[in-house]
């Protein structure tokens, strides 16, 4: 039986259709179910986060170093005698202040620190010259000389200090020998901006290869401070051969205070050491007419 055209049109249109949504079912019945979905998207969540972390790890430069604190400055510092005995270093101390009061001088006598080093070569190795002031003054009667100018010359006559004007220094019209018998005089020197200037032309190089080349001193600072500070500073300084010394107290000081001296002085002499302690061979302590007394 034949169907009527407008059946078989429809009929076909239907298989169409039909064709046309099967797909979109398959598709619907192959989809994931909410809660696949969710773990998935969990899982690469995480592995984003893990690439993150790895790839800022990799990339990012690593944090700048804290500024050193005042603690860790103060624990480098006192690290430096950790090879000083503090109980042998008072001993030694305690027995020159002993000696001396046992046998009575008619001068104060100075403790000097004697240093010998070790595993340097002063003709291939870098010369170190450094200076530090100590807590207390070593030497009240070093010899301090003002180079000054008028303003200074006034100030200096003072407080009894010594000095010498532009007059002065002109009459030595660079003569090595009085220059040196200058640097010889006095322990140190200081000078007016207005003169130092001119030190290297009245007076020649002798004071600087003597190792007393004149500290400046402003007028906005007090003379006599300065004098003070020049007194209680301590200069080390390589030169031709693996011994130095330096003055670190006097037998009328406190035991103290010749302690805090010394701890100082040798703390500041190891940072200059280009191996720190295993540049210093031996320590000692010695006053004037005194025995030597070893520390390290």
């Amino acid at each position: 039986m034949d169907l009527p055209f407008t059946l078989v049109q429809q009929a076909g249109r239907g298989r169409g259709r039909g064709r046309r949504n099967a797909p979109r079912r398959e598709k619907a019945s192959g989809a994931p179910s909410p809660a696949v979905r969710a773990r998935g998207l969990a899982q690469d969540e995480e592995a984003l986060k893990q690439q993150q972390v790895i790839s800022s790890s990799t990339l990012a430069p690593p944090p700048p170093p804290p500024p050193p604190t005042s603690s860790r400055i103060r624990a480098r510092t006192t690290g430096a005698m950790s090879k000083l005995q503090s109980e042998a270093l008072r001993e030694a101390i305690s027995q020159i202040t002993n000696d001396s009061r046992e046998k009575q001088r008619k001068f104060v006598e100075t403790i000097e620190l004697q240093i010998g080093l070790k595993n340097y070569d002063p003709q291939k190795d870098k010369r170190f010259s450094g200076s530090v002031k100590l807590p207390h003054i070593p030497r009240p009667k070093m010899k301090v000389c003002m180079l000054g100018d008028a303003q200074h010359v006034e100030e200096a006559e003072k407080i009894g200090l010594d000095y010498m004007d532009v007059e002065a220094l002109k009459k030595m019209n660079k003569n090595k020998k009085l220059v040196k018998k200058l640097a010889k005089k006095y322990h140190a020197f200081l000078a007016s901006e207005a003169i130092i200037k001119q030190i290297p032309r009245l007076l020649g190089p002798g004071l600087n290869k003597a190792g007393k080349f004149p500290t400046l001193v402003s007028h906005q600072e007090s003379l006599e401070s300065k004098v003070n500070e020049t007194k209680a500073t301590v200069k080390f300084q390589l030169k031709k051969v693996l011994c130095m010394g330096v003055a670190v107290g006097n037998c009328g000081m406190e035991e103290k205070q010749i302690f805090q001296n010394v701890q100082m002085s040798v703390n500041f002499l190891v940072s200059l050491l280009k191996k720190n302690w295993q540049n210093v061979r031996c320590l000692y302590l010695k006053s004037t007419m005194g025995k030597v007394y070893r520390v390290f």
